[in-house]
């Protein structure tokens, strides 16, 4: 019989014990696994955030607050300063805009319902209806009538970027193409809503400005309002609308999360008082400090789970020594070497250890999951909050700086729930790799082992036999 198979054989040689150790270490390799899979996890769901919502600065006019609001719009000029900053990626300009039936053949696929007209009625909006027209109650002596919410207009050099518009989303293009970012043609982008409700598809044509406008492509945002919206190249909105080089809302992308502070700083000096300047980065922090909590709690528990595999390979492979000292004194008496009776007691650890970690691996993978999101809701129970959007979208339209304020606080609460929504992904090099780790601590254990071995003297234990 050959060293590995005798030592393959003595793994089982007392079946309790055996029993009780890979039960043991399979508890201690599934923790460590789960927690392993949780922090991995969680460095990826912390990492999306910070790339998603952490590295951006608002940028609107002083005061404005969509149509709501006051102020005057910012300008290119200004913004062009801003782009020479430091740190400044990128910056997405948008001027916001509405088409009423005076300026537009369009028809709103929005329906005012009671908020709309409540709306309509405190911005003091009146109308005086033609003659014999039914309003559903509403009395024509009032000057009111049912009002329909205008046409949203966007005019953005980002078409594809939701975050500035009030109703936020998802840009899916349905069909067509969308604008390049400096197009000047009268060209546009319409939500699915929008279309429907105006029979237009990719090549439709329409009125706004008194000027005909060509239906490139349509898009799906996922939610009604966005889908009502109407998407231009910002130079195109600008000359149509006689607001040449007029900015109502501006987002910055900063290079790295880390400088959004400074970069806030230096947009704010740069436009003074004209501007109000935002940033998301305190909310993002708010956002991932739970997270990070978890990424400490999974880290240290790892390590506890890592060590105490160790420990118990160690002490087990010390008492199986000491349990078999005569046996080895005969062993090495009959001329087997240190080596040798080494490598049979090391069998005997990484036997037991893939046992263990053969049911560890189960736990894990079936465990992960479920600790993962535990950790995760009981550290984000905490209260938060976000910022209400229902206002603006009720009827009356949206400016640039609402658009962004309420998109950031819409993407900020989407993100919010989605931390709450965080799966370990279990893959063969995860598992691997813990296997490895497994067979590489019963190799040490038993290395640690072997000290004792080699103090094992034949002739000592046969006299004290």
């Amino acid at each position: 019989m050959n060293t590995f198979t005798r030592g393959i054989r003595n793994a089982f040689r007392n079946q309790v014990r055996t029993f009780s150790i890979v039960v043991i270490l399979g508890l201690s390799i599934g923790l460590a696994l789960s927690m392993l899979l949780a922090h991995q996890a969680v460095n990826q769901k912390i990492a999306s955030v910070k790339s998603s919502v952490g590295n951006t600065v608002s940028v609107s006019p002083a005061g404005v607050r969509g149509f709501e609001g006051g102020g005057n719009p910012l300008t290119e000029t200004q913004l062009a300063s801003v782009q020479k900053l430091p740190h400044v990626a990128s910056i997405t300009e948008s001027l916001s805009d509405r088409l009423t039936a005076s300026d537009t053949n369009l028809q709103s696929s929005i329906t005012a319902g009671s908020l709309g007209q409540r709306f309509a009625g405190n911005s003091g909006q009146t109308f005086t209806p033609p003659a014999g027209a039914s309003f559903g109650g509403d009395s024509p002596s009032t000057g009111t009538t049912s009002f329909t919410p205008p046409v949203t207009v966007l005019g953005t050099t980002d078409p594809i970027n939701l975050s500035t518009t009030t109703g936020g989303g998802t840009f899916k293009l349905a069909s067509g193409k969308v604008f390049s970012s400096a197009s000047t043609d009268n060209v546009a982008v319409l939500g699915t809503a929008l279309a429907t409700k105006n029979n237009l598809k990719v090549g439709s044509t329409f009125t706004a400005y008194s000027t005909t406008i060509t239906v490139i492509g349509i898009f799906d945002a996922g939610n009604s309002f966005s889908n009502s919206q109407l998407i231009m190249p910002l130079a195109t909105v600008q000359k149509l609308s006689s607001q040449a080089g007029d900015i109502t809302s501006a987002t910055v992308f900063v290079d790295s999360i880390t400088n959004v502070d400074s970069v806030t700083t230096a947009v704010q000096k740069s436009l003074g008082s004209a501007a109000d300047v935002t940033n998301a980065a305190q909310q993002a922090q708010t956002t991932i400090a739970p997270l990070q909590n978890i990424q400490s709690i999974s880290l240290y528990s790892l390590i506890g789970a890592v060590i105490a595999g160790a420990v118990i390979i160690l002490l087990t492979m010390i008492m199986i020594v000491r349990e078999r000292r005569r046996e080895i004194g005969v062993i090495k008496a009959i001329g087997s070497s240190n080596l040798k009776v080494s490598l049979q007691f090391m069998t005997e650890a990484v036997t037991l250890t893939v046992l263990g970690a053969i049911i560890g691996i189960m736990l894990g993978v079936v465990a992960a999951d479920p600790i993962t999101r535990t950790l995760v809701n009981n550290s984000s129970s905490s209260p938060t909050t976000s910022v209400a959007s229902g206002f603006a979208g009720a009827g009356t339209g949206a400016g640039g700086g609402a658009a962004s304020f309420v998109a950031r606080g819409r993407g900020l609460g989407a993100v919010r729930s989605n931390i709450s929504n965080i799966h370990a992904a279990v893959g063969w090099s995860i598992i691997l790799y813990g296997l490895g780790a497994a067979i590489a601590i019963a190799l040490l254990g038993s290395a640690m082992a072997s000290w004792f071995i080699a103090k094992v003297r034949p002739a000592e234990v046969m006299r004290a036999e």
